[in-house]
């Protein structure tokens, strides 16, 4: 039943959203695209629910051909290897990092939560080789869909380093319920 409205609660509040967001999405993309070279849109690949990999879409933060890496220095490369994030990351545009630090290059997810690939909540979507890292855990993880915001992401203050995160983010694929996506919900926009 629990999966049954929080799909149905998707579908009804991603339409809502992205009707709301088209003149905020619009504005968006003719800014990176005058401000930058390259397209509007970032995808990767990314994990979901049973393994399943999909095409995750956000609006472009970095430069073109960021994900090539060349302009990262040893530890930069390193941090990477450890986070799969990077404190300081050079590649980042002026106008991506306004978008980054207001969650809005997360806007075009609205489309992968319509499709089914994510949910609101849940785990955050991670690469392939990210997958890894969780050893035994990796198969739990995949149990649900992954979320546009998670408990991590609400209470990443707390996590020291990936294994921490890891935590998070398998406390909520052992506890999920309504009661938690919607209190990860409140935080989630008193954050933004």
């Amino acid at each position: 039943m629990y999966e049954l409205i929080k799909r149905g609660g998707d579908i009804i509040f991603s339409i809502i959203a992205f009707v709301l967001c088209i003149p905020l999405l619009v504005c968006i993309s003719i800014i990176i695209k005058i401000t930058s070279k390259g397209k509007v849109l970032y995808k990767q690949e990314r994990m979901g629910k049973n393994g399943r990999k999909f095409t995750l879409y956000k609006f472009r933060t970095m430069i073109q051909n960021a994900d090539t890496l060349k302009m990262l220095s040893s530890l930069q490369l390193e941090e990477y290897k450890c986070n799969y994030k990077i404190e300081n990351d050079p590649r980042i545009t002026k106008f991506g990092n306004i978008l980054r630090k207001r969650n809005l290059d997360e806007l075009p997810q609205l489309y992968n939560i319509l499709k089914g690939d994510l949910s609101f909540v849940g785990p955050r979507p991670i690469l392939e080789d990210e997958l890894e890292k969780y050893g035994e855990n990796k198969s739990e993880l995949l149990k649900i869909r992954p979320g546009l915001t998670g408990y991590w992401q609400v209470n990443r203050e707390k996590a020291k380093n990936y294994e921490e995160r890891m935590q998070m983010e398998l406390f909520y694929v052992q506890n999920y319920n309504i009661k938690l996506d919607l209190q990860i919900l409140l935080k989630t926009i008193k954050y933004i």
